[in-house]
């Protein structure tokens, strides 16, 4: 019943996380953050790299705390504000190509994502022709993906292979909170 419990509030934290993007991209004429360049106010330009901490920093003004960054099934410690965010306080990728004109792209969801691949210089790339799973990391083989339109899906390792498929691009480009080495 506490593994159920947990997963409720993770799905209650994305839920949170895609309000967010939601109203940041509604002020920012539908554009999410990762789209639009840091000299307008965005965070394109750390799409690559360790950096998926920077797109929810981004979102401190409509976030009410940095707290929901974190699934309650994670190891990974909350932050306490936003200045000192850092992907050791997120448990959530960022989907770089997520756009609210493609409603069924990946936005965000659980860090225990997995193709069997190594994620590369902060990217993991999801594509129709790989396998993709979830690792056993915090939910037991199944996870979290919030996707453009603001819904949150908890899903089985079947159901994100449809996702994927449905995402409405060739491949998907998850910016992962890898810890520095």
């Amino acid at each position: 019943m506490k593994t159920r419990a947990l997963r409720i509030q993770c799905v209650n934290n994305l839920k949170e996380v895609g309000l967010a993007y939601g109203v940041w991209e509604g002020d920012h004429g539908g554009h999410y953050p990762m789209t639009i360049s840091e000299t307008n106010g965005g965070t394109m330009e750390f799409n690559i790299g360790p950096n998926a901490w920077r797109h929810f920093q981004m979102l401190s003004n409509e976030l009410t705390m940095p707290k929901v960054l974190i699934c309650p099934a994670d190891w990974r410690l909350r932050a306490t504000n936003f200045a000192f965010l850092a992907n050791s306080n997120i448990s959530f990728f960022v989907g770089v190509d997520a756009s609210e004109t493609n409603p069924q792209g990946i936005l965000s969801g659980d860090h225990n994502i997995t193709n069997g691949t190594p994620v590369k210089n902060g990217i993991l790339e999801l594509s129709t022709n790989q396998t993709t799973g979830w690792t056993a990391e915090m939910h037991n083989k199944v996870g979290n993906i919030g996707l453009a339109d603001g819904s949150v899906q908890p899903v089985s390792i079947a159901g994100l292979r449809s996702a994927v498929e449905n995402a409405g691009v060739p491949t998907n480009h998850l910016q992962m909170p890898v810890l520095s080495p």
